[in-house]
């Protein structure tokens, strides 16, 4: 059960496995796991938005093409986020 805190914020109950619980106190150091996890929620909330966002417009256009996909890259992340997307 969530119990209200100070400010805009609740304490919430959350299970995660021991093994990346443990790599999450380590990566998070002095921020803490509450900033780390806020941050990695508030950034899977907008991935979430855009892939909705990909989905209405291939709904309504059709798929996007291999080169409409890699425009915006170049766009969104410039010459190193279309190079990355190709590498490995």
């Amino acid at each position: 059960m969530a119990t209200q805190r100070a400010g805009n914020t609740e304490n919430v109950s959350v299970s995660l496995p021991a093994d990346l619980l443990a790599v999450l106190r380590e990566r998070a150091g002095k921020r803490g796991l509450s900033s780390y996890i806020t941050e990695a929620v508030r950034h899977q909330l907008e991935m979430d938005g855009l892939a909705e966002i990909v989905a209405a417009q291939e709904s309504e256009h059709g798929p996007l093409t291999e080169a409409e996909i890699e425009a915006a890259s170049r766009e969104l992340f410039g010459d190193a986020g279309h190079q990355g997307r190709h590498a490995a």
